[in-house]
Parts: C-alpha cells; sequence; structure tokens
C-alpha cells in the first residue's frame, strides 16, 4: 500500500478492479453504500462513518455503521501509543 499522510485510509477491493484502489481522510470519511439495477434505481443499503477528532491530549476514531457508533480507538496525543 502506498505511503500517505491521511489519518483516515480507505482501501477498497472489488472485483472490477486489477488492484486495490484507496483514498485518504484529514478528519471525516464516509461512505454510502447502493445497491439495485441501475443508476435510477439504487437504493441506499449502508452508510459508513470513520471520524477523527482531538479531545484534550487524545485522539479519537470512531467507526460507525448507519449512525452507531461500532468500534473507537484512543490514542495519546503525545506518545501517539493506543490508549
Amino acid at each position: 500500500m502506498a505511503s500517505r499522510s491521511y489519518p483516515i485510509w480507505t482501501k477498497v477491493e472489488a472485483c472490477i478492479y486489477k488492484s486495490d484502489k484507496s483514498f485518504g481522510a484529514k478528519d471525516t470519511s464516509t461512505q454510502t453504500i447502493m445497491v439495485g439495477t441501475s443508476a435510477k434505481n439504487s437504493h441506499e443499503i449502508a452508510q459508513i462513518c470513520t471520524t477523527r477528532r482531538e479531545v484534550d491530549n487524545q485522539i479519537i476514531f470512531k467507526f460507525s455503521l448507519d449512525g452507531e457508533i461500532l468500534k473507537e480507538l484512543k490514542f495519546n496525543k503525545k506518545t501517539k501509543e493506543l490508549v
């Protein structure tokens, strides 16, 4: 994987790509997953959101699915270690 300076990194793998695709974000990354039979007949099945916030001496990452926080990681801002 290529090195980038984004706190949120998304690697996408799909059968239509010869290799993985990826993109970065600084504070918020939201992916809306649509399903259906065409561009005009598609419906949202899920929304995934990853956020990064700095609070006091911590950096907090949250991962949510459809608005429900499923996982949270906290790092010490100075030592960069997982709390």
